[in-house]
């Protein structure tokens, strides 16, 4: 079998050569051939040059080298498209996700399954985070369409088939962790101790990670348009109500000019209500615009890549450019 590693690398210059020298310990563990195909995604350190380095070194090194940075879901997207294993493994560079595990997915990927995914535990995490993300997926399986595991990222194990059904999901707007869910196949999971990062810093800021979560919530379904809908109509049946008994009131009792914090009160909160569905809608309707540009997800500036007609590429660019 020939096993291909796609690695996404934003500014991760301080961590690379490690990366590759423990890839390196655990090839001999891999049966048949192995190829690593590193995806720089805009660096502005010297990411690139160590990978060219690596690439003249070691004849099993393949790099993607974008134009900007386009995002991980471009750059594992293009790892993707160009790796030619009979599976594909994809894992960060950071050494958060443990190369020793990569001969273990290959064992049960023989064993006949299409997907291994590595899950971590949170032991060493701040207790906030621990407990945000803990409420985050309790939020997000409830919302959407499929199921979202806690610990589990895009540090998998994928057979060719599997890669497969993944390349013919065209969306621009891509939430690669609820894409491998939503492809299906039979699935093994293998459990890990959280692993702190060896060097640089964390791309995760909070409001990335918002973002991510926001992704994620609106990527695969269409309930929160459906709970605006609702929560519209349980506002208005209140208020109907509050009318009728106002009106009751001032049949019975008269006018009474007191009623600022009510009326403040009630101004303050259905606008509030009002601009949160907005916003839902115009993120709908964002991700409908970017969808309609069709433009690529990425372009590519520089690479070294084998002399081959990349298959992968032309089935799955639907007819557009998606590298240059």
């Amino acid at each position: 079998m020939k096993l291909s590693i796609v690695i996404p690398c934003y500014n991760e210059a301080a961590v690379l050569n490690d990366f590759y020298n423990e890839i390196i310990k655990i090839a001999r563990e891999i049966p048949g051939n192995l190829e690593m195909v590193f995806v720089n995604d805009g660096s502005r350190d010297q990411t690139l040059p160590i990978l060219k380095r690596l690439a003249e070194q070691d004849s099993r090194v393949y790099y993607l080298s974008f134009s900007r940075n386009f995002g991980k879901e471009a750059a594992m997207l293009a790892g993707l498209r160009y790796s030619r294993g009979d599976a594909v493994v994809i894992m960060d560079a950071d050494l958060q996700h443990p190369p020793h595990l990569i001969p273990e997915m290959v064992e049960k990927f023989q064993e006949g399954y299409d997907q291994v995914v590595a899950k971590r535990s949170r032991k060493g995490e701040a207790a906030s985070r621990t407990l945000l993300s803990k409420l985050y997926y309790k939020v997000i399986n409830r919302l959407t369409d499929v199921d979202f595991m806690d610990g589990v990222g895009d540090f998998r194990l994928l057979s060719k088939k599997a890669l497969k059904a993944l390349l013919t999901l065209k969306e621009y707007n891509r939430f690669s962790k609820g894409l491998f869910s939503w492809i299906g196949f039979k699935e093994y999971v293998i459990e890990y101790e959280n692993v702190t990062r060896e060097a640089g810093e964390s791309k995760w800021t909070f409001k990335s990670l918002l973002n991510y979560g926001i992704d994620g919530i609106v990527s695969f379904n269409n309930k929160p348009l459906r709970i605006s809908i609702f929560l519209g109509l349980t506002i208005t049946l209140f208020s109907v109500l509050y009318i009728v008994t106002m009106l009751f009131q001032v049949l019975f009792q008269g006018v009474e000019v007191p009623g600022y914090f009510t009326t403040i009160t009630a101004i303050l909160f259905l606008g509030g209500v009002q601009l949160i569905f907005l916003g839902i809608i115009g993120e709908y309707i964002g991700r409908i615009y970017y969808e309609s540009k069709g433009r690529p997800n990425y372009i590519i500036d520089e690479k070294k890549m084998r002399q081959v007609e990349h298959v992968r590429e032309k089935s799955t660019s639907r007819g557009r450019i998606s590298h240059i």
